[in-house]
């Protein structure tokens, strides 16, 4: 704690608000891009199964 205390006096408030928020959403963005990645797989077990309950 006294480290962070250290970093607000010495770079100010903002940076450091910034630092929290990017290390907060960093998880986020990692769920985001494996969801991304996946779609294209589901798209296609989608496509794929509409086309057995068709015919």
């Amino acid at each position: 704690m006294a480290e962070w205390l250290g970093m607000v006096k010495d770079v100010g408030f903002p940076i450091v608000v910034t630092l929290y928020l990017l290390h907060r959403i960093e998880n986020k963005l990692d769920e985001l891009n494996a969801s991304i990645l996946a779609l294209p797989g589901r798209l296609i077990d989608t496509s794929g199964q509409q086309k057995q309950d068709a015919g």
